[in-house]
C-alpha cells in the first residue's frame, strides 16, 4: 500500500457509521455473553424484576468486549497507542529482562484501561515479532508502578524495519485475570492491526527505542491503532506537557 501523497490523505477501505453504533464482539467475548444472558433468563422465570440487573450486566459485557474499527495513520516511523485509557506514566524504566534487550532504561508509556475502555490490544508499529514470553505473577491494582515487575504479564520484543526495537507488554491487573495474546515469534505486523486483549481491566506497557520522544502528556486519552504515541523520524525534543480546559 503506497503512502498518500496529496494533501488531504485518503483513509484506505471504508468505515461507516453502522460499524461505530454497533461493532463487531471479540470471539473472546461471546461465551460471557451466553453466560450472562443464560443467568438473566433464569432470573427472570424466577421472578421478573431479578432479570434486570441479568440484563445490564449482559449489555455490560456486550460493550465491554466490544470492538470497533479503527482508522491507524499510514506513515513510516509512526507509533499507535496498543490500548484504549489513560496515559497513565511517562517515565525511564528498563525493558522486561526475559525480552533480553538489556538492563539500560528507555522511555515506558503505561496506557491504563478500565473496565469501561474497549480492552483489544493494537500491535503499535509495522515490524517483525522478535520475541514473545508470558510471565505468570501477582494481580496488583494495574495503576501501580509495581505491577510493570510485580504482576502477571506477557512481553513483546518487535524488530522495527529500520533496525531499532521497541518492546510492549500486556499487564494483568487487580480483576484481570487472562491475557490474550496471538502474535508468534518471527511474525511480520503491522501498525494497528489486532493482537490480543486483556480481560476486565489493565494496563499495556510501550518501551520506546532510544532517543525517540513521545508525543502524548499524561493524563491524556489514548485511542488503539489511532494515537500517535511518538515519531521515529522525529528530531530529537522535549517531551509534551498537558494542559487540561
Amino acid at each position: 500500500m503506497t503512502e498518500p501523497n496529496h494533501r488531504n490523505a485518503a483513509i484506505v477501505g471504508t468505515v461507516s457509521i453502522a460499524d461505530y453504533l454497533f461493532p463487531r464482539i471479540h470471539p473472546e467475548g461471546w461465551r460471557f455473553v451466553a453466560l450472562c444472558a443464560a443467568i438473566t433468563l433464569l432470573l427472570g422465570l424466577w421472578w421478573v424484576p431479578l432479570a434486570l440487573p441479568g440484563l445490564v450486566l449482559t449489555v455490560w459485557c456486550l460493550y465491554f468486549f466490544r470492538d470497533p474499527p479503527r482508522v491507524t495513520p499510514h506513515r513510516a516511523g509512526l507509533l499507535v497507542s496498543p490500548a484504549d485509557g489513560l496515559v497513565q506514566m511517562i517515565q525511564r524504566s528498563p525493558p522486561p529482562p526475559e525480552l533480553g534487550m538489556g538492563t539500560d532504561p528507555r522511555t515506558r508509556i503505561s496506557v491504563f484501561m478500565s473496565v469501561f475502555n474497549c480492552h483489544v490490544n493494537r500491535v503499535p508499529a509495522d515490524g517483525t515479532v522478535a520475541r514473545v514470553v508470558y510471565r505468570p505473577g501477582r494481580f496488583l491494582n494495574a495503576s501501580f508502578d509495581k505491577a510493570s515487575e510485580d504482576n502477571e504479564r506477557q512481553a513483546v520484543r518487535l524488530a522495527l524495519p529500520d533496525g531499532r526495537e521497541l518492546a510492549f507488554v500486556q499487564i494483568a491487573g487487580l480483576i484481570a485475570r487472562r491475557i490474550r495474546c496471538d502474535l508468534r515469534e518471527d511474525m511480520a505486523v503491522e501498525a494497528g492491526a489486532r493482537f490480543g486483549l486483556i480481560r476486565f481491566g489493565s494496563r499495556v506497557d510501550v518501551y520506546l527505542p532510544d532517543g525517540v520522544v513521545p508525543l502524548v502528556a499524561v493524563g491524556q486519552t489514548a485511542i488503539a491503532g489511532e494515537t500517535i504515541l511518538a515519531d521515529l523520524n522525529a528530531e530529537p525534543g522535549a517531551p509534551r506537557s498537558g494542559v487540561i480546559r
